[in-house]
């Protein structure tokens, strides 16, 4: 019997996740809350290591091995991405991998923003993480609750957005520049603003999905994959809130 389903914006959880999956026969040890759990700290512990490997490399000045590790880090993580979100099976084998990429990316990224704004890669970290914890206690309590609207919402600006971002590319290949939206004025730090919250509310869907992955009773392999899940959706949060802390620095 297939599980319950419910549809998200995270593009690693999405309503055909569950859906596709058996139940867990009895005696067979499912999906777990605190496996879960577990695993995320694991994958967040890897990122961070790995992390400091290109922070190291522009401390000593090496900026292309930092240049070098960050397209590694870029590349490499969207191909596990890939393979992880059309084989969620693949999830226990690539999910620290793809820590680890994400680890070289954010390292090097957070470095050369470091560069030009002293002290923001800190401030970005510490604002991520206070993010997650109001949204976590927010969604513990009932303060916020996902509903079919609130799902469906989240879902269009999440596509939305990334539209956004494919049209800016394939723009720029033919010498058209959308900077604007990008640069430090009310527009730009409005647009950034909005492109947060929808990263953060993608992060509460991954939150609802999970449970219902426990109520479910998923296999147990999906403990990896909706922790590689959850931290596509930190990633995301993340970078967006360096690129919103960098724009209201050129102000």
């Amino acid at each position: 019997m297939p599980l319950p389903v419910r549809r998200t914006g995270n593009p690693m959880l999405n309503a055909r996740t569950f859906g596709s999956l058996p139940r867990v026969g009895i005696g067979v040890e499912g999906m777990t809350l605190k496996g879960t759990i577990d695993k995320s700290f694991l994958l967040l512990i890897v990122l961070m290591v790995a992390a400091l490997w290109p922070w190291s490399q522009m401390a000593s000045g090496d900026v292309q091995a930092v240049s070098t590790l960050t397209l590694l880090g870029a590349f490499g993580g969207f191909i596990a991405a890939m393979i992880v979100g059309f084989r969620p099976a693949a999830a226990p084998y690539l999910a620290v991998p793809y820590a680890a990429l994400e680890g070289l990316f954010l390292g090097g990224i957070s470095a050369i923003f470091e560069q030009r704004y002293h002290g923001i890669a800190i401030q970005a970290v510490g604002l991520t993480f206070g993010v997650l914890a109001a949204l976590l206690i927010a969604y513990r309590t009932g303060l916020i609750r996902v509903t079919e609207q609130f799902r469906a919402m989240v879902v269009a600006a999440t596509f939305g957005i990334l539209l956004f971002y494919v049209a800016t590319l394939i723009l720029g290949f033919f010498h058209f520049s959308l900077q604007a939206l990008y640069a430090p004025t009310p527009l730009g730090i409005g647009i950034s603003l909005v492109i947060v919250g929808i990263a953060a509310l993608n992060v509460v869907l991954a939150f609802d999905l999970i449970d219902r992955g426990v109520a479910g009773g998923a296999p147990k392999f999906m403990e990896w994959y909706c922790a590689f899940s959850l931290m596509v959706a930190l990633v995301w949060l993340y970078l967006e809130m360096l690129r919103l802390l960098a724009l209201t620095r050129q102000r």
